[in-house]
């Protein structure tokens, strides 16, 4: 059934996108290795009953078998076969150069998983920095994969828009422009021991569209965007707006005010720099706040840190507490954990970066660049939850918009709550926002970033409202 299922997807996969322009061109014969070459490692790489088989071989680094020429933009698809126990994948606008690590491949790799960790269609950057999109991101993406049988892969890459399908379901949108052209090759990855040698992958219908491309529709996958202050198409169609245009401060206005702060912030080099102060809590400038306000969001930036630095993200903030420091809302930490004398006081880490402040810590294993690095940041605010309670002899109902939020960092989920609960409020009983009448409980809100006193720079500031 398993295989009657295989075929059924491939055909279908094949039927609905056959009508696109250009024109498939095939980049292996069936038959031999002609067009390919294979760099790095020393992994076999040999062609039985017209399929490509890549064989592991100890004690040798990730092996590739590259195409001869390279590709800019393209459509290109092939269906695999691996070992559940191995890992591999297609690398694209790929490079090999012998002043890069002495020749090291390096460049855009779509993941192929068949671990647990379901990461296939995913996208990572081979010898250079590393996961991109990684498919935590995108649950539905994880279930593409189908473990000891053939899958489908389908690779968008024209301009700066790479989109991956497995199996006709979207698992990764990434914008970025790092390298526009390079080869494509198959990967057998590295083993850790000779138990691990002889476990194979096989490829077959390898081809490419490279003339009259044209994309699949948008979809509604969280999209990657490495592009400063910069909207893609797919962003825009699921509704993304930049609250930053790299040039001005508008939609921002400071805490309390009608307008933007004279002083203590400024844009430079396509960034919103809070200046520093000597760690003074809104002692230069003040924080600022959003125009508009919020209830149902995802909201994201990037963010660097200089050295001991402090700021934050505040969400659902009234401006109703008259604080003569910082605004009160509930805060996404941003932090130097290393060096900042904050990361050590709190509960249980409740006070590190991504952390809800004060209240819940984010994930001890959560990625996080060093001061002077791009950190990505990123707030989920959805739901609305209908607590019913028995009052005499009827049943009340109190509506809770935004009860669930998540924190991310990195692209990777590092916490996560509802609000309004007995759970939620008996934390904030323990915590400095105790004397703060109705805390955490308002429906909607400004968005704040925060002047700590200490240099933090931000940038591709966006938001969609859900």
């Amino acid at each position: 059934m398993k295989n009657l299922t295989t075929i059924l997807l491939v055909f279908l996969s094949s039927f609905l996108f056959a009508g696109e322009p250009g024109e498939w061109v095939n980049l292996f014969n069936g038959k031999d290795l002609s067009g390919w070459k294979q760099l790095n490692g020393k992994a076999t790489y040999e062609v039985k009953d017209g399929v490509i088989v890549g064989t592991t071989v100890a004690n040798t680094p990730n092996s590739f078998l590259a195409t001869e020429k390279e590709y800019g933009d393209f459509i290109f698809e092939v269906e695999l076969l691996v070992d559940n126990a191995m890992n591999s994948g297609i690398q694209f606008r790929s490079l090999s150069k012998a002043d890069y690590m002495n020749g090291r491949v390096h460049g855009y790799q779509c993941e192929v998983d068949p671990a647990d960790r379901a990461w296939s269609g995913g996208i990572y950057d081979e010898a250079r920095r590393g996961w991109l999109y990684p498919l935590d991101m995108n649950p539905e993406g994880q279930k593409a994969f189908r473990r000891g049988e053939w899958n489908h892969y389908h690779i968008e890459a024209i301009g700066n828009s790479i989109r991956t399908w497995v199996n006709g379901i979207p698992c990764a949108d990434l914008i970025d422009d790092v390298t526009l052209k390079g080869f494509i090759a198959l990967q057998v990855h590295a083993i850790g021991n000779k138990s691990e040698e002889g476990r194979q992958i096989k490829w077959r219908n390898i081809r490419i569209k490279t003339e009259n491309l044209k994309q699949r529709p948008w979809t509604d996958i969280p999209v990657v965007n490495l592009i400063p202050n910069y909207l893609s198409p797919q962003e825009q169609a699921q509704g993304w707006t930049l609250l930053f245009d790299g040039e001005t401060t508008n939609g921002w206005r400071g805490v309390g005010k009608e307008t933007f702060p004279s002083r203590g912030w400024h844009v430079e080099n396509g960034e919103l720099v809070v200046e520093s102060a000597d760690g003074a809590e809104s002692g230069n400038g003040g924080d600022i706040v959003t125009m508009d306000e919020y209830s149902t969001f995802e909201f994201k930036l990037d963010f660097k840190i200089t050295e001991g630095a402090n700021s934050g993200i505040k969400y659902f903030i009234t401006e109703k507490y008259g604080s003569d420091m910082s605004a009160i809302g509930l805060e996404y930490q941003i932090l130097d954990d290393e060096k900042h004398p904050d990361a050590k006081l709190g509960t249980d880490g409740n006070r590190t970066v991504a952390s809800l402040y004060d209240l819940i810590p984010a994930h001890k294993n959560k990625i996080v660049n060093k001061p002077g690095q791009w950190n990505q940041a990123r707030l989920v605010v959805k739901g609305t939850r209908h607590d019913k309670w028995l009052k005499g002899n009827n049943i009340e109902t109190n509506e809770f918009v935004g009860a669930n939020v998540e924190h991310w960092l990195n692209n990777r989920l590092v916490l996560e709550y509802e609000r309004g609960t007995q759970a939620f409020y008996a934390l904030v009983a323990r915590s400095k926002y105790a004397k703060w009448e109705d805390f955490g409980a308002w429906q909607s809100g400004h968005l704040l970033l925060q002047d700590h006193g200490n240099e933090v720079h931000y940038r591709s500031i966006k938001i969609r409202k859900l």
